[in-house]
């Protein structure tokens, strides 16, 4: 196994150094470009567009004995649920997406810090056990 100058650690760097610059390897791509927000505003768009044209859709065919213009209502109140559909679904995959980037971030931290403490402790053991093997 061999280890780039990128894997190297300093004793001087931080664990917030470490998580950033591990972060950064990971190619991950940044929240704050601005597509997930875009897509996020889009689909709470399309949700309220969805009840809108369903209100209306309503409206317009409870307001006529034209069965032309009944017909006209129900594919515009189709159209709204479908809307409305996508818009939801748009909405949750995006939410979703920033709260569990942000989960998986912390449960990688919590991980590795885990980790550097059952080192700790185990490099402690090793110099306990030394200590009382030189008695």
């Amino acid at each position: 196994m061999t280890t780039t100058s990128t894997e190297k650690t300093t004793s001087t760097e931080t664990r917030a150094d470490k998580f950033v610059r591990e972060l950064s390897e990971l190619k991950i791509a940044d929240p704050a470009a601005g597509k997930a927000n875009l897509w996020l505003r889009i689909g709470g768009i399309l949700m309220v567009a969805g009840l809108v044209l369903g209100a209306s859709a309503y409206f317009v065919a409870h307001n006529t004995t034209d069965p032309l213009v009944q017909r006209d209502g129900i594919a515009l109140g189709l159209g709204g649920i479908a809307a409305a559909v996508v818009g939801s679904a748009l909405f949750l995959r995006y939410s979703l997406t920033g709260f569990l980037r942000f989960w998986m971030a912390r449960q990688s931290f919590d991980l590795n810090a885990f980790a550097d403490r059952l080192l700790e402790r185990d490099s402690l053991d090793d110099l306990a056990k030394s200590d009382s093997a030189s008695r």
